[in-house]
C-alpha cells in the first residue's frame, strides 16, 4: 500500500483549470521529488493534499483512507507535516517555544490538569522539551534555540521550520520548495539532512523545488508538472533529461538535460 496516493484530481478556480487530472504515488520511506516550471501547479497539488484547497474532482488518499475532504488539523493529526515557501513560523517566539508549540498534539494531559499545574504536567513538559532539543541537535540548530525567530537569516530560518514540522511527529513530509534562497552548498547540505532525516525518523517525502540537482540528488522518483498537468514522470536523471521537460525549463529543446 502506498503511503501517500493522488488520483485524477483535478482543481479549478472559476474557467482556469490549475490541475487536470494529476495521479501520483509515493511509497513507504521514498522521497517523491516535484519539479516544473513556475504556474506549473505545484504548490496547487500540495494545498489539495494537506487540505487547504478541496479538488473539484478525483481522491487523495493516505494510507489507503480517503482524506480528500477532511480538514488541515485532522490530516496533520493522522500524520502528515508540511512546510511552506514562505516560513511559517511564530516570528516573535524563540526557536524552542516554536518546537514547542508545533507539539501540542502530542500533549498526554487534559488543559485543567495543565492549567492547575499537576506534577504529572512537568515530566511531561520535560519530555516535550527534551524532544525538541533532540530535534535541534539533529538539524544543527542547538546554537539557535533561545534565539527570536524573526531575527534569524532565512537559510536558518527554512531549517527551523523543518524542525518544528518534524516536532509535529509526521510520518509523511511535504516540504514546498526547501531549497528556496539556498546557495549551493546549502542546497548540497539540506540533501543530506533530508536523507538522514528518512532514515532517522522512517519518513516519507514529497518535496517540491526549483533546485533540480537537489530533487535528482535525493529523489527515488520524480514528476514534472506544467500547466497543472503531469508532464513526464520517472527515475530523476530519466526525468531531467526528458525532451518535453527541457522545453518546458528552457523553451528550447536543443539541450540535453535540465541545466545544473
Amino acid at each position: 500500500m502506498s503511503v501517500l496516493e493522488v488520483d485524477d484530481v483535478s482543481i479549478h478556480f472559476g474557467g482556469i483549470k490549475a490541475l487536470q487530472n494529476i495521479s501520483l504515488r509515493a511509497g513507504e520511506w521514498e522521497i517523491v521529488g516535484i519539479i516544473g516550471p513556475n504556474g506549473a501547479g505545484k504548490t496547487t497539488l500540495f494545498n489539495c493534499i494537506t487540505g487547504f484547497y478541496t479538488p473539484s474532482a478525483g481522491r487523495v488518499r493516505y494510507r489507503g483512507k480517503d482524506i480528500t475532504r477532511l480538514p488541515v488539523h485532522r490530516r496533520t493529526a493522522l500524520g502528515l507535516g508540511r512546510t511552506f515557501q514562505n516560513v511559517g513560523l511564530v516570528k516573535n517566539a524563540t526557536v524552542l517555544d516554536n518546537l514547542l508549540t508545533a507539539q501540542h498534539l502530542q500533549v498526554g494531559y487534559e488543559p485543567v490538569t495543565g492549567i492547575l499545574g499537576s506534577p504529572a504536567t512537568f515530566a511531561e513538559e520535560k519530555r516535550l522539551r527534551d524532544r525538541a532539543h533532540q530535534i535541534l541537535e539533529l538539524l544543527q540548530l542547538e546554537y539557535v534555540a533561545r534565539e527570536r525567530v524573526t531575527d534569524l537569516p532565512y537559510g536558518v530560518l527554512k531549517r527551523v521550520e523543518l524542525a518544528a514540522v518534524l516536532a509535529t511527529d509526521p510520518d509523511l513530509l511535504l516540504l514546498d520548495e526547501p531549497g528556496s534562497g539556498l546557495g549551493p552548498e546549502e542546497a548540497e547540505g539540506l540533501g543530506d539532512t533530508l536523507l538522514t532525516l528518512r532514515k532517522e525518523f522512517g519518513l516519507t517525502i514529497v518535496m517540491i523545488d526549483h533546485h533540480v540537482p537537489l530533487v535528482t540528488r535525493v529523489s527515488d522518483y520524480v514528476y514534472c508538472l506544467n500547466f497543472g498537468e503531469v508532464l513526464a514522470e520517472g527515475r530523476p536523471d530519466a526525468v531531467r533529461s526528458h525532451p518535453e521537460v527541457v522545453l518546458a525549463y528552457l523553451g528550447d529543446d536543443t539541450e540535453s538535460e535540465v541545466p545544473v
